[in-house]
């Protein structure tokens, strides 16, 4: 065992409550959600941030150690990478996105530039025997949340949130709306069901009134798939509702069409039958259009509303509502609007009080 010290504790890692000061052993089980310390080797102008465990962000340095898990990542507007199938001290893997996973870069959107290429110094140590000096290999898996099915007859009403393709402005809807129905004393609770760890957006959720909210990471996933998505989001479910909110906002992260498991959480009838609203966010008109398309003839769903940069004008607006037949509303230039029209499909799903969803 080597000792070492850690500058900085990525968030991925935050269901092991690592030290600054860890054990590093030299075999590598080479598992998702694995925990590896690294020593940062390039620097970056861009996309040169790291979440910590307390939800700040940092500069990542040359020359700073760093521990984050292993992990894979498909994204269109980021980086690609993948899980590497063996490791020895002295390799180089990279940093794949802002909440420290770890992998084998394979391609990037030109825009943030090439990552971090990090030198793999050890496998963090766990010391879990009470009393001896065992080491085992630290996993987010270790203290994660269980993996359970919700009643079904006391599921809470959900609100989803999915986009025609990662940055089309679920969060910002996300955001938006949980701040106008906690003004209308309304008991939110949030959740991001898909996508590769980041715990950003779903602080930004607490920050905006949730009074509780859950990340996938939390039941020791790194990246979400097809296979595990729709369990995930049925045990976040369960789980927030021993707390008996009036109301879940859960954003699905990612597209409608990308590898994280969206589809399969929409396919899935226990999402179906908790979910009361829809929003759909898309990136701009065609978009839009092409989200209301594939809902209908994938899943058979329709979205309730329009959201995201698709509605920046009231042009766009027009041409959506004529286009699809569906309300169209800009979150954050109108967001008392915007709930509106959230309080009304969940006023006719019979799962709110229009005097719950009314400003006070």
């Amino acid at each position: 065992m080597k000792p070492v010290v850690i500058d900085k504790i990525a968030s991925v890692t935050g269901n092991c409550r690592l030290q600054r000061e860890a054990r590093l052993g030299s075999e590598f089980p080479c598992r998702e959600g694995d925990v590896v310390a690294v020593r940062v080797l390039t620097s970056k102008s861009t996309y040169d941030q790291l979440e910590l465990t307390t939800g700040r962000f940092c500069k990542l340095n040359a020359g700073d150690v760093m521990a984050g898990a292993l992990g894979h990542r498909n994204a269109l507007k980021g980086y690609a990478g993948r899980l590497p199938e063996k490791l020895a001290v002295g390799d180089v893997i990279q940093v794949l996105n802002l909440g420290g996973v770890l992998g084998i870069y394979e391609d990037g959107n030109p825009k943030v530039g090439r990552p971090f290429d990090c030198e793999v110094l050890g496998q963090v140590l766990s010391f879990p025997y009470f009393g001896e000096r065992i080491g085992v290999p630290a996993s987010i898996k270790d203290a994660a949340l269980p993996f359970e099915e919700p009643d079904l007859n006391s599921l809470p009403p959900l609100v989803a949130l999915v986009g025609s393709s990662m940055d089309a402005g679920k969060t910002s809807a996300a955001t938006a709306l949980i701040q106008e129905l906690v003004r209308r004393r309304v008991r939110v609770s949030a959740a991001k069901a898909t996508g590769v760890s980041l715990r950003r957006d779903v602080l930004s959720m607490e920050d905006a009134g949730a009074f509780e909210s859950l990340v996938f990471t939390d039941f020791g996933v790194v990246t979400t798939q097809p296979k595990n998505a729709p369990a995930l989001a049925r045990a976040m479910l369960a789980r927030l509702a021993r707390r008996r909110p009036d109301v879940v906002v859960m954003e699905l992260g990612d597209g409608l069409l990308g590898t994280y498991g969206v589809d399969a959480i929409l396919s899935d009838p226990v999402f179906q039958q908790a979910m009361k609203c829809m929003i759909l966010c898309a990136s701009d008109p065609v978009a839009a259009w092409g989200g209301v398309k594939r809902l209908d003839e994938a899943y058979g769903l329709r979205p309730d509303l329009i959201s995201g940069p698709a509605t920046d004008n009231g042009a766009g607006n027009r041409i959506l509502e004529q286009m699809t037949g569906l309300p169209a509303v800009n979150a954050l230039v109108h967001p008392r609007e915007f709930a509106d029209v959230v309080v009304a499909a969940l006023g006719a799903a019979g799962v709110l009080r229009q005097d719950e969803g009314s400003a006070s």
